[in-house]
């Protein structure tokens, strides 16, 4: 594949950050009161009405061209949990409890069995995260979509105390970056993985349930500090990490202190992807990471199964990168 096989299978992800930026200047010069930050981040923030000590945390998103891969096989049983799950760990990135979840079904032709079977794998997360599915939409474009082919979409909304949101400046030089394992590509890099790999064969692994750090991350809250978190999604450790951290600090990783899933094995050696082309297009085996206190670390990793320290925080100056990640030895 060419260098930036990402961008070359479709999906560039530079376009999507200058996309941010000019909905950034669209939007400067004007800003309801109860938005309490700006466009960019996991999930926005709005004051509660009523009650100054919280606030609503929201975000949106979808599953990306895994539905291709679920459409192929006709396997339609965890995109929804997938689009839930991805949308709660959002939020948890600012601490939020989810309260209750919608979601949009457009699809080219209708088939009802189809349409319930995606929107029950929304209802079980929904249930097991105790958040209410309030409703959605089902739209039915056919033109818009081909026969077989439709879209899925959710907005999450839960509730934080405002003392409880992680707060960039606590994060210091000296600090443990704390890893939780993904199951594979999750919800992101499907695009190129589908020019790479052989729907047929690999099936199983692509389609592997997005998982909920939900749990997790409440395990670790309770024996450790947590100073900052991000959800490990497009872009990888190298653009999601930095989102939640300040300007004057730098992460450094060392792939050698976690397991990569064989699957991103298989898709760098068949892309030929490079260094920072695989940790900027795939999760590579971190689907979740926490800055904690070092003296908290070791109590963070016994809270949570497959936990890793996977690096820390250093000073940083100039125009030094945000992430900085050594790779393990071959």
């Amino acid at each position: 594949m060419t260098r930036d096989s990402y961008a070359a299978a479709g999906v560039d992800i530079a376009a999507g950050n200058e996309a941010v930026t000019r909905y950034q200047d669209v939007m400067r010069g004007w800003r309801h009161a109860g938005q309490l930050d700006q466009i960019g981040g996991f999930g926005g923030l709005f004051s509660l009405p009523g009650d100054s000590g919280r606030a609503l945390a929201a975000s949106t998103d979808g599953v990306g061209t895994k539905l291709l891969i679920a459409a192929e096989l006709q396997r339609y049983g965890t995109i929804g949990a997938d689009l839930v799950n991805h949308c709660v760990n959002d939020i948890l990135v600012v601490n939020a409890t989810p309260l209750f979840f919608l979601d949009y079904l457009a699809v080219g032709k209708l088939e009802p069995e189809i349409a319930a079977e995606v929107v029950r794998g929304c209802f079980e997360a929904c249930k097991k995260h105790n958040c209410a599915l309030l409703g959605g939409e089902t739209a039915e474009m056919p033109g818009l979509y081909a026969e077989g082919h439709f879209d899925l979409a959710g907005t999450i909304v839960g509730l934080v105390d405002l003392a409880d949101v992680p707060k960039k400046d606590d994060v210091v030089p000296g600090d443990a970056i704390v890893g939780l394992a993904s199951v594979g590509l999750h919800t992101n890099g499907y695009t190129l993985a589908r020019k790479l790999l052989d729907v047929q064969i690999f099936g199983d692994a692509l389609l592997a349930e997005h998982p909920s750090y939900y749990d997790g991350v409440r395990a670790i809250q309770k024996v450790a500090r947590v100073h900052a978190m991000a959800h490990i999604t497009g872009g990888g450790l190298l653009e999601n990490i930095p989102r939640t951290l300040p300007e004057n600090v730098k992460a450094v990783c060392e792939q050698s202190r976690w397991e990569v899933p064989a699957i991103f094995n298989e898709l760098v050696k068949r892309g030929e992807l490079g260094h920072e082309e695989r940790y900027r297009t795939f999760n590579m085996g971190i689907g979740y990471t926490l800055v904690v206190p070092l003296a908290d670390a070791a109590k963070a990793i016994a809270a949570v199964r497959g936990a890793k320290v996977i690096g820390w925080i250093e000073a940083r100056s100039g125009d030094e990168p945000r992430v900085v990640i050594h790779p393990a030895r071959e």
